[in-house]
C-alpha cells in the first residue's frame, strides 16, 4: 500500500494556500512577532515567548474556524499554527533582546568609565562626581 505525501495537506486544510498565508503567516506571524518583541522589551525569560505562542496558536486556529470553516479542534493544524507563531515570535524576540542587552551593557560601562575617571582626578569634587553618576554633564 502506498501513501501519497502532500505538503499542502500537511500545512493547511482549507482549499487555498492564500488562506493559510493570510491567517497563519500574516495575522498569526505578525501578532507573534509583536508578542516576541514585547517579551524581549520587558526583559522576560525566553520561555515565555513559547508559552504565549501556544496561546496565540489557539487564536489562529479559531480564526481558521470562524472565518474559513476550518476544524477548530485539530491537534495537527493547531501544532502547525503554533510552529508558525513560534518561528515568528522567536525570530522577532532574539534580535531585539540581544540589541537591547548590548546597548545596556555599552551604556553602563561608558557611564562607569566616566564616573571612575572623574573620581581619580583630585580637582573634581564629590558633588561633580555625583552629578556625573546621575548623568548630568556640564
Amino acid at each position: 500500500m502506498q501513501y501519497a505525501f502532500s505538503i499542502p495537506e500537511l500545512l493547511y486544510e482549507e482549499g487555498s494556500f492564500g488562506v493559510f498565508l493570510l491567517v497563519s503567516v500574516v495575522l498569526g506571524g505578525g501578532a507573534a512577532a509583536l508578542a516576541g518583541r514585547a517579551v524581549a522589551a520587558t526583559w522576560r525569560p525566553a520561555w515565555q515567548v513559547a508559552a504565549y505562542m501556544f496561546v496565540l496558536g489557539g487564536a489562529v486556529r479559531f480564526f481558521h474556524f470562524a472565518l474559513f470553516d476550518g476544524t477548530l479542534l485539530s491537534l495537527h493544524y493547531y501544532l502547525v499554527d503554533c510552529l508558525v507563531c513560534l518561528a515568528a515570535g522567536a525570530s522577532a524576540s532574539a534580535p531585539s533582546g540581544l540589541a537591547r542587552w548590548s546597548r545596556n551593557i555599552a551604556g553602563s560601562t561608558a557611564a562607569a568609565g566616566r564616573c571612575a575617571g572623574a573620581a581619580k582626578r583630585p580637582d573634581v569634587t564629590s558633588g561633580q562626581v555625583s552629578a556625573l553618576k546621575r548623568g548630568e554633564h556640564g
